[in-house]
Formats: structure tokens, C-alpha cells, sequence
């Protein structure tokens, strides 16, 4: 008793592949390869633009931000120094004033500069750089 499988209907795919060469075959394999190739980086380019039109607008929001947060920064220290002016004279009370955001200053300088000293550059790629066997690199590796 053999039990044989119907053999099923040619597909479009099968017409073509009979009917077609090799050459042809590939060529339509290269082209629609292409094809896609260049919907995905179409696709990207408009993601990317996107993205970067929302980072403006991020990045134009938190410059803005920073202006107004500045303004209110200005206005206490106004409001201090006249404050402290009523205590011990205008003079005086702006020289405070100028010493406390001095102190500020230093702290957020040092502060800053402890962090600028552990940046580390790209260590990671780095090393794998510098693992590519000399035989990929240009001339030879020489």
C-alpha cells in the first residue's frame, strides 16, 4: 500500500519559477531587495525627521523654561536684597546677596567639575575597535 500526496495546484510562484530563468529570478530578487531597501530608508528618514522636529520643540520648550526660571531667580534675589535692605541697608544687603549666589556658583562648578573628571569617552567602542583583525583594516593593516 503507497500512500501518495495529491500533488497540489501550481502557484504563481511555481509558474513564474518554470517559466523564468535563474537570471531573471535573481534580478527580480535584486530589484525587490532594492526596492525595499530604499522604503526602509525612506521610512526611517521620515521617522527620524519626526523625531528630530519633536526634540526642537522639546528643546525649545526647556530654553524657555530656563529663561522664565532665570526671571524667578532674579526677582528673589531682588526681593532679598531689598528685604535685607531694610535690615541693614541697600549696600550691604546687595553685597549678601551677590555672596550667597557666589557660593552657589562654587558649589555647582566644583560639583560639575567632579563629574566632567568621570566621563570616560567610548571605552566600549574603543575595544572593539581596535579587535578588528588587521586584515579588515585599509592597506592591509600596514
Amino acid at each position: 500500500m503507497s500512500s501518495q500526496v495529491p500533488e497540489s495546484p501550481p502557484t504563481a510562484a511555481h509558474a513564474k519559477a518554470d517559466s523564468n530563468s535563474l537570471g531573471d529570478l535573481l534580478g527580480d530578487v535584486t530589484r525587490d531587495l532594492s526596492t525595499l531597501m530604499r522604503q526602509e530608508l525612506e521610512l526611517a528618514k521620515a521617522e527620524a525627521k519626526q523625531s528630530a522636529t519633536r526634540a526642537g520643540k522639546g528643546g525649545g520648550m526647556f530654553a524657555g523654561a530656563g529663561v522664565a526660571g532665570h526671571f524667578v531667580l532674579l526677582f528673589l534675589s531682588i526681593a532679598l536684597w531689598y528685604a535685607l535692605g531694610e535690615l541693614m541697608g541697600l549696600g550691604w544687603s546687595a553685597v549678601v546677596v551677590a555672596l550667597i549666589w557666589g557660593i552657589i556658583a562654587a558649589v555647582l562648578a566644583s560639583i560639575g567639575k567632579k563629574e566632567l573628571k568621570k566621563i570616560k569617552g567610548m571605552p566600549q567602542t574603543v575595544e572593539t575597535v581596535q579587535e578588528i583583525p588587521p586584515t579588515l583594516k585599509p592597506n592591509g593593516g600596514h
